[in-house]
C-alpha cells in the first residue's frame, strides 16, 4: 500500500530540519488536491494554512508598483512569522506575477532559512526540473536545481529518491 502524501510531507519535514533551506514543496497541477493535503498537514501540527494570495494582496494594495516589488520579501516574511511550525503556505500565484519582479522559489528559500516551510507549488516536477506554467506563458518558471525537498501529488518524493540513489537519506548521512 502506498504511503499517503501527508506522511511523505511529514518525513520530508523531519529530513529538512538539518538542511540549509528547510523547505518542502508540495507539487501538483491545479485541482490535484494540494490544499486538502496542506490542511491535513497543518492540522496535524496544530498549525493553519496561510493563503498567500489573500494575505499579500491586502498588504500590497496601497503601494506603488515599485514599492510592491521592493517591499514584497519583507511583507512575506512578516506574514510567515508565525509561532507555529511548520509554516504552511498555499495559493502562491501572486508571487509569480511578472509585475512584482520576484523569483518565487528564491523567496520561499529565503523564508525557510529561519523556519520550516511547507508550500504548495502549482506546477510539475519533470525529469528533475521544477516547472510553473507552460513555456511561453508570462509567468513561466523553470528550475533545474532546487534546494528544497519535493513531494509530488503523484506520490513521488525526493526523500524516497535519496534513499534509492545512495542507499541512505540525507538525514541518515549526518
Amino acid at each position: 500500500m502506498a504511503e499517503p502524501i501527508h506522511d511523505k510531507i511529514k518525513r520530508s519535514l523531519q529530513a529538512a530540519e538539518g538542511l540549509y533551506h528547510r523547505l518542502v514543496l508540495l507539487v501538483g497541477e491545479t485541482g490535484s488536491g494540494k490544499t486538502g493535503v496542506l490542511r491535513e498537514v497543518a492540522e496535524g501540527f496544530g498549525s493553519s494554512v496561510i493563503n498567500v494570495n489573500l494575505a499579500l494582496s491586502g498588504e500590497l494594495l496601497e503601494l506603488t508598483a515599485k514599492q510592491r516589488s521592493l517591499r514584497l520579501p519583507g511583507i512575506l516574511d512578516q506574514i510567515a512569522d508565525q509561532p507555529q511550525s511548520p509554516v504552511v503556505l498555499d495559493n502562491l500565484e501572486i508571487l509569480f506575477d511578472k509585475d512584482l519582479q520576484q523569483d518565487p522559489l528564491r523567496l520561499l528559500q529565503a523564508l525557510s532559512r529561519n523556519r520550516t516551510v511547507v508550500a504548495s507549488w502549482n506546477g510539475t516536477m519533470n525529469s528533475g526540473r521544477l516547472l510553473y506554467a507552460e513555456t511561453g506563458h508570462p509567468e513561466y518558471r523553470n528550475y533545474d536545481s532546487v534546494d528544497a525537498l519535493i513531494v509530488g501529488m503523484d506520490g513521488s518524493a525526493t526523500i524516497d529518491l535519496s534513499r534509492m540513489e545512495g542507499g541512505r537519506s540525507k538525514d541518515e548521512i549526518r
